[in-house]
């Protein structure tokens, strides 16, 4: 830590404090506060819960990208507004009770990198599976780009093992 007119704070590689502005210097958008991202960030995890649909403009950026693991999803987008939608729509339709907790969650600038667990009941169809009625509860880790105030990127990670093996209801060990 640093003293910069008597206030301590981060040291930057240039010297002085290093301070995240919220009026960049080039001319850019303004960043997003910590804890309006943090406020999105739980929104965003709400409505997957709820299937609050509407909500997904006021989240997602219209351009929304999603980097997911290979074979997420079946070939099917969930890129842009409609991509979210039926990526929502597809899982609670399985998943009817589903609910994401967050775990943690670290903010730095326009990253947000969250730890998170999903749970729910398989209820529906989903994908090529007919419900089984069996309880999941699988890890995920997250981290989204923020811009203008909505999440632009997202690249995902989560334990596909795990979820296929609790469907299948076959033992974790």
């Amino acid at each position: 830590m640093v003293r910069e007119r008597g206030r301590r704070c981060r040291p930057s590689r240039l010297g002085g404090c290093r301070r995240a502005s919220l009026f960049p210097s080039d001319g850019s958008t303004p960043m997003t506060t910590r804890a309006q991202a943090r406020a999105l960030i739980e929104r965003l995890h709400e409505i997957w819960g709820t299937g609050e649909l509407d909500a997904i403009p006021e989240i997602y950026a219209a351009d929304f990208v999603a980097h997911m693991p290979k074979g997420w999803g079946k070939g099917e987008s969930r890129d842009g507004h409609d991509g979210i939608r039926r990526a929502i729509e597809r899982l609670r339709a399985g998943f009817p009770d589903w609910r994401e907790h967050i775990d943690d969650m670290i903010i730095d600038g326009d990253r947000v990198a969250v730890r998170y667990h999903s749970t729910g009941t398989h209820l529906g169809p989903f994908g090529k599976r007919a419900p089984t009625g069996r309880a999941i509860n699988v890890d995920e880790l997250s981290i989204f780009r923020i811009e203008n105030g909505r999440v632009a990127k997202q690249w995902c990670l989560n334990d596909d093992l795990a979820f296929d093996k609790q469907i299948d209801g076959r033992s974790l060990d």
